[in-house]
């Protein structure tokens, strides 16, 4: 593809784990926090592109941040797994349907894609109502793949025993809700100059890394520049817990803007 623009531009939607920050009925001192990136929606970037916007994950918070964020457009959407804080915004897709007069790509594995034609059967009815969703499932296996003519690597990692997929764009790597990357996935990661990490607390947890695990496992593939997220309130204050963390290494927060240079 003929390189149309000279950078890829990364939003971070959301920043927050299933439950968000502020957690309902939660008094903690990062609940109570009076500084905005202490507030975190459920996890979700997007990827700016000359050709279209790419949103990797479809959360509750959907609807939301699409209007925060001002999209006015949306080409595709990546799924990294089907667990309801990564889908459950999906029906609202239906805004870009009816003033784009077109279905959108969602892209998942068959796994993911079982799930989601489940929880949103009423849009994959043989008879459907006006209005529904209208949704193209495209299947993720093992090898890259095209979206608006960005090449896309799916990486294969582990969420306890649930099976997740990380995206590799160029020099850019997400990998949200996992706690496991085997020695040949990791090798994927390898080279990368950004990296997205969860690191969900210090504590830790039976399918997410801790923020430790999520250091050394950036200093192992020495990525140069590694952004944090799925973050819970129980990792601490934002600032407080960035001031530990080693160069080249931050909190993500929503509304974080990334740019990654090349040509996309």
């Amino acid at each position: 593809m003929e390189a149309l623009s000279k950078a890829l531009k990364v939003t971070f939607l959301g920043s927050g784990t299933s439950q968000g920050v502020p957690v309902i009925a939660c008094d903690c001192r990062v609940c109570t926090s009076e500084n905005p990136k202490d507030n975190r929606l459920r996890s979700s970037i997007l990827l700016e592109t000359a050709v279209g916007n790419i949103v990797v994950d479809t959360t509750p918070d959907f609807r939301y941040q699409m209007l925060r964020a001002k999209v006015k457009q949306l080409s595709a959407v990546l799924i990294t797994h089907s667990h309801k804080d990564h889908i459950a915004g999906m029906d609202d897709i239906r805004a870009f349907n009816y003033f784009q007069q077109e279905p959108i790509d969602i892209y998942a594995t068959e796994f993911s894609q079982n799930v989601i034609i489940r929880e949103f059967a009423y849009a994959f009815a043989d008879y459907k109502y006006p209005g529904v969703p209208e949704i193209e499932l495209r299947t993720i296996a093992d090898e890259p793949f095209l979206v608006n003519g960005l090449r896309v690597i799916p990486i294969n990692v582990l969420h306890h025993k649930m099976p997740v997929t990380g995206f590799r764009i160029h020099d850019f790597t997400y990998i949200t809700d996992a706690n496991f990357i085997a020695a040949e996935e990791k090798e994927k990661i390898r080279g990368s100059k950004v990296l997205v990490l969860n690191a969900l607390r210090k504590e830790q947890h039976i399918s997410h890394f801790t923020l430790s695990e999520a250091v050394a496992l950036a200093q192992e593939l020495e990525i140069p520049e590694v952004y944090f997220t799925h973050i819970s309130h129980q990792l601490g204050l934002h600032e407080e817990i960035n001031a530990e963390l080693p160069d080249g290494m931050a909190l993500a927060y929503d509304g974080l803007q990334v740019s990654i240079p090349g040509s996309y």
